[in-house]
């Protein structure tokens, strides 16, 4: 009876084990949360939102901050963790000089209609821009702290104080793009994430939760403070995605093993508060698409695998974002993918079913580099051509084979992608599945006036090119054939 009388004050006062916790899995303690957070979305506005996303298939990421002023990676210098290579400077120095990167960076050519002519010229239809990093500094002009680009003691924001992800969401508007702000959860700069005192081990708080919930509390605040600035201060947000997934709650860690390196030895469970984030979030926008990536969950309405393409459909909504170089953010002379390279993965993502939000860092002076800027030109040139069988398209099995993608746009048109690289020619025949509703006959080729032949015999589809088809195409990246 003593026992039992133990155990409800140990509930009454909130101190009994997460019912989330696993066997022999020692985590610093957190209040569990609603089972509802860990369910997927059902507002129909939302649905209809993702639906609506998912027609767009090809969005831009920028990756741009005071990091681009000494061509280092994002933030991740800084961290602590055994994998970063700081070339052998010392940590607490270089981390002083990359926190002073913020009173050298001027971006003076920042011109963010030049981004979304490049974008819109790409065929790209969505914007995702980093409105901070978990470096902490701000792209924007937040009033939560002056560690942001607007500060006027530093070089940009003493100039006239303008507004980086106001200029940028005002630009790709006017461009007719869907618009969707970065934002980690993270706050290295913060120090009521990383207090000064105590060592920063790894990239998780380094303090105990438990041990000083007033320091967290004021963590919290501060989070929310500052989404609900970028959800509500710039007209209508389309997409809020959210970084940082070591920042989650406990049952998001026990449902993916990949949390429990992330949060570091100490284990300690960051519960931010989503469900008031986003009631906060949508105030303005309700049907405003949340990704809290790698979370699961209800805000988490569809998900980001990085640098990745699956290898086949996912049961839910994807993008797969990725670099167009070696790195998210400006390095000269990165070593971008080949147009011809970019074009497969986009054709690969979206016969699969996903988006493809490609990024480019733009430079410490606000440009996009030329090289970029020139694939991106020549991606945009083939889907003007082609875009039929990219745009709000669907996957169709067998999504994949022989060198030839397929989706289905919302006609029912079917289309086959075949694929063209210095090692896969165009061939003279290629064996197509029995769609049901296809037909023999001559099949349009888009971007050209010559036709395609679709054969059949002995219950199997053959698509043949003729030889002065094959001769003159040969270096087009992709043809497309409606089936």
């Amino acid at each position: 009876m003593k026992k039992r009388l133990v155990i409800i004050f140990m509930l009454a006062m909130g101190l009994f084990a997460n019912t989330y916790a696993q066997e022999n899995k020692i985590y610093e303690f957190q209040v569990p949360r609603s089972d509802d957070e860990q369910k997927p979305e059902t507002d129909p506005r939302i649905l209809q939102a993702v639906s609506e996303w998912q027609d767009l298939k090809f969005g831009f990421f920028m990756h741009w901050g005071m990091y681009a002023q000494k061509q280092v990676v994002e933030s991740w210098s800084i961290c602590n963790e055994e994998w970063i290579d700081r070339k052998g400077e010392p940590y607490e120095k270089y981390k002083q000089d990359y926190w002073n990167l913020a009173t050298e960076f001027n971006p003076k050519q920042f011109n963010p209609d030049k981004w979304a002519e490049a974008a819109q010229r790409g065929g790209m239809k969505y914007v995702v821009f980093t409105t901070k990093h978990h470096d902490g500094f701000c792209m924007y002009d937040t009033k939560e702290t002056d560690y942001k680009i607007t500060n006027p003691n530093f070089p940009f924001g003493g100039q006239d104080g303008r507004d980086v992800t106001d200029e940028v969401v005002k630009s790709f508007r006017n461009k007719d793009f869907k618009i969707g702000l970065y934002f980690s959860k993270a706050d290295w700069h913060n120090e009521d994430y990383w207090s000064p005192l105590w060592a920063t081990p790894d990239r998780n708080v380094n303090y105990s939760i438990e041990k000083h919930p007033d320091m967290w509390q004021r963590f919290c605040d501060f989070t929310t403070n500052q989404i609900k600035e970028i959800t509500h201060n710039y007209g209508k947000i389309d997409i809020l995605w959210l970084d940082a997934g070591w920042i989650c709650p406990l049952w998001s860690v026990v449902l993916d093993p990949d949390h429990e390196e992330w949060i570091g030895k100490n284990k300690r469970i960051q519960d931010i508060n989503m469900p008031k984030i986003a009631k906060i979030a949508r105030e303005k926008n309700p049907a405003m698409i949340i990704v809290d990536r790698t979370i699961g969950g209800k805000y988490e309405n569809y998900r980001t695998p990085e640098q990745a393409i699956p290898d086949a459909p996912l049961d839910y909504p994807w993008e797969t974002c990725m670099t167009m170089g070696d790195s998210w953010s400006y390095v000269a002379n990165d070593n971008y993918k080949s147009t011809n390279k970019l074009i497969h993965l986009l054709i690969d993502v979206v016969c699969k079913g996903g988006n493809f939000l490609l990024n480019v860092g733009p430079d410490e002076l606000g440009n996009l580099p030329q090289a970029a800027v020139s694939r991106m030109d020549s991606i945009g040139a083939w889907l003007n051509v082609n875009g039929k069988a990219i745009y709000s398209t669907r996957p169709i099995a067998p999504y994949k084979q022989d060198g030839i993608c397929y989706t289905q746009g919302k006609d029912g048109q079917i289309y086959a992608l075949i694929l063209i690289d210095d090692s896969t020619a165009l061939r003279k025949s290629y064996d197509i599945p029995a769609f049901d509703g296809i037909k023999k006959g001559n099949k349009k080729i888009l971007g050209t006036k010559q036709k395609a032949s679709l054969r059949y015999k002995n219950g199997a589809y053959t698509l043949n090119l003729s030889t002065n088809f094959i001769k003159k195409n040969k270096e087009r990246n992709a043809i497309v054939v409606e089936l």
